[in-house]
């Protein structure tokens, strides 16, 4: 047995362990039934398969139907240097490794945050050993380590074009990343649940935990907005299907100046 896969959130281990460490966190949850653990192999058997889906020009949704644990929506970014691999399934399988290795491969495999490492070690051998980076604030949660995960802070150009950068929040590292040649240029914005899209897809969402609705304060979401204003995006994708089309930019500072006034207490005559 290579490693372990826990069934609710699908971040692989190299062991397994009591609880996954990431589900019994306050962000996340372990099911009333208790623990549960799969492998790529279980997973398979039960009719699992990686689906690879064009969004927009140079942009791919990666999916596992069913979905695996949290079943986010893993992003590559195609560009004249290499791709990016932006929040890893935990699944793969060899079509799905096939089809990406068609677009071009991954140069780089980045996790917004430990929800979504999903199988990303695995992710890299299967398409040659590329680099995994880690958050450095997020690196505890790293349940399988291997020699190419790499850990990174601040703002970093992980491809020309592509700029990493970890406004925190949801996680002390939680991340996204800017492609400027997004959107016909005029900038997308990757934002895993560092802002979350709404589903009302005109509004964003800043919370420690989503499944547990435990808000961030005033204070932490004008910090993360005020570093996503640094970059210039009319559209943003969250970690599922759901995504900001136009004017995303402005529908974060919307989003925030709302949060921020809930939390203050400026609507309480309206409850």
């Amino acid at each position: 047995m290579g490693f372990w896969i826990c069934a609710t959130c699908a971040v692989e281990h190299a062991e397994r362990v009591e609880v996954c460490a990431i589900c019994a966190d306050e962000r996340q949850w372990v099911p009333a039934e208790g623990q549960r653990w799969t492998t790529l192999e279980e997973l398979a058997a039960e009719g699992r398969k990686v689906e690879v889906a064009e969004l927009e020009p140079d942009l791919f949704g990666i999916t596992a139907t069913p979905k695996a644990g949290i079943g986010q929506t893993a992003k590559l970014v195609r560009t004249p240097s290499g791709n990016l691999l932006w929040d890893p399934i935990g699944f793969v399988d060899a079509e799905g490794v096939a089809r990406v290795r068609e677009l071009g491969g991954a140069a780089a495999i980045v996790a917004s945050h430990p929800h979504m490492f999903g199988v990303q070690v695995e992710w890299s051998r299967a398409l040659g050993g590329v680099p995994v980076f880690v958050a450095e604030a997020d690196r505890e949660w790293v349940a399988r380590p291997d020699p190419v995960i790499e850990t990174w802070s601040g703002t970093v150009e992980v491809l020309p074009g592509i700029t990493l950068t970890q406004p925190g929040g949801h996680f002390p590292g939680s991340a996204v990343a800017h492609w400027s040649a997004g959107a016909d240029g005029r900038g997308v914005l990757l934002s895993g649940d560092t802002v979350f899209a709404n589903a009302d897809r005109t509004s964003v969402a800043f919370l420690r935990s989503y499944p547990n609705h435990i808000p961030l304060s005033a204070a932490v979401v004008e910090r993360v907005t005020r570093a996503l204003e640094e970059f210039a995006f009319d559209r943003l994708y969250g970690n599922f299907a759901i995504r900001i089309d136009a004017d995303a930019r402005a529908v974060v500072r919307r989003s925030a100046d709302r949060h921020i006034g809930w939390v203050r207490g400026d609507f309480d005559h309206l409850t």
